[in-house]
């Protein structure tokens, strides 16, 4: 069993397409907004564009608005999400009430934190389709203002950014000023930035990076910036963060003719999946004599503390540049953190995200992914995990451990006894 989707943000072998799946075109909306409670009723294919423009009208937003515009609420809750709220607001299934989730057994069950189904409401998170498939769900907003001012802080090396890093999640504020929102980009070893971003009503001209300028560059051009919070949200969304460069986009020619409503990852992921499919720069670089490259797309989480080595290391063994970074941590309500079986992380401790999409030139064994199975290495060292949108080489008991199998596997044989939704090993790490 599998969903008819147009859109999709995994970047790992799938099953074959050709074998029919279940529509699911009518459940892209959004059923409800609670403006006095700050909540949504949600249906589980509606992506996060669709729910922004029905919730900002009314000056929310979830409290966890993943970077691209086409992921969906129920693909970021059973596939995980994160963005530069996290540091205080967690990963967009901690703000879940409630989710009807379509079961292997055929059933629609509701399940929430204490009702009868509450097992398989915490082990659903990072489970991406292995117990099924959540059709409506229930969150809580936020409240927030019209425009979001920025700070860009510049540092010299891995060690003083995560120190401030570490200061800043820990204090919610820096010089005095509170921090609503933060993530960086490393474009060096010695070039490192983090941006503070704070909800705000402040007047003043505000930018515009759906046109001529880019986002990414913002950062290296200037100190401050003022967007409204409609494009703070999408601010990656429009280069696809800074991977629309390999389609030309970023050449300033080359944009005035792009139109802006192609300017989205949806348009640039549909354009790779074409290369996949036809493996075109495979036989141009051939063609050429190049070497065979690896395509290196993936997000990992590591404690904070082991950010400076990791990202020496990957510098050394991997050599991509520029890396996403986003901290997060675990919400806390009235003191305490939830758990959840399918992600292990830690309560009250910082997690920093980071994100490299590419490819890198490593020749014949391309194919068998010699640095995704480095960084895999690496990041199992330092105790982390990676999220599983994209190529995985685990073995089982590995896997087991990281993931939590065994619980997970026991939910699934209660709510598909016959085995029809596909294993989350066999999703992730085995080809189809």
């Amino acid at each position: 069993m599998r969903l008819a989707k147009k859109t999709s943000n995994l970047f790992r072998p799938r099953s074959d397409s050709s074998v029919p799946g279940l529509d699911v075109s009518g459940l892209g909306g959004v059923i409800a907004i609670d403006p006095q409670a700050r909540t949504a009723d949600v249906q589980g294919m509606c992506t996060y564009e669709d729910l922004v423009a029905a919730t900002l009208p009314h000056g929310l937003i979830p409290f966890v608005v993943p970077q691209l515009r086409t992921i969906t609420l129920g693909g970021a809750v059973t596939g995980l999400g994160i963005e530069s709220t996290s540091f205080r607001n967690g990963l967009p299934h901690e703000s879940v009430l409630e989710m009807d989730i379509l079961t292997g057994s055929g059933e629609v069950v509701t399940a929430t934190p204490d009702n009868e189904h509450a097992r398989l409401f915490e082990t659903f998170p990072n489970s991406y389709g292995s117990l099924g498939y959540a059709t409506r769900l229930k969150i809580e907003l936020e409240a927030v203002p019209q425009r979001v001012s920025l700070r860009h802080l510049r540092f010299e090396d891995g060690q003083s950014l995560t120190e401030a890093l570490t200061r800043i999640v820990a204090d919610g504020e820096h010089d005095g000023v509170r921090v609503d929102a933060i993530d960086g980009v490393a474009f060096a070893p010695d070039e490192l930035y983090l941006t503070l971003a704070e909800w705000t009503d402040r007047a003043g001209r505000v930018s515009d990076y759906t046109g001529q300028d880019i986002y990414y560059r913002s950062l290296q051009q200037r100190s401050t910036d003022l967007l409204t919070m409609h494009d703070y949200l999408w601010r990656w969304d429009t280069d696809w963060f800074w991977c629309s460069g390999a389609f030309g986009v970023q050449n300033p020619s080359v944009r005035r003719l792009w139109p802006r409503r192609y300017r989205r990852s949806d348009v640039y992921h549909r354009i790779v999946a074409l290369d996949r499919r036809f493996s075109v720069l495979d036989r141009l670089d051939a063609r050429a004599g190049r070497p065979l490259r690896e395509r290196v797309i993936q997000d990992v989480e590591i404690e904070a503390k082991d950010l400076p080595e990791f990202l020496a290391w990957f510098d050394e063994a991997v050599g991509m540049r520029p890396v996403w970074l986003c901290p997060l941590r675990l919400r806390e309500v009235d003191g305490a953190a939830r758990e959840w079986p399918s992600y292990p992380l830690r309560p009250g401790t910082t997690y920093v995200n980071a994100g490299f999409w590419g490819t890198v030139p490593v020749g014949d064994d391309a194919s068998e992914g010699p640095l995704n199975r480095a960084i895999e290495a690496k990041v199992h060292e330092l105790g982390g995990h990676k999220s599983l949108y994209s190529e995985a080489f685990y073995d089982r008991e590995q896997f087991d451990r990281l993931y939590d199998l065994g619980n997970l596997s026991e939910v699934k044989e209660r709510y598909d006894p016959e085995d029809r939704l596909t294993g989350l090993y066999e999703k992730a790490v085995k080809r189809q």
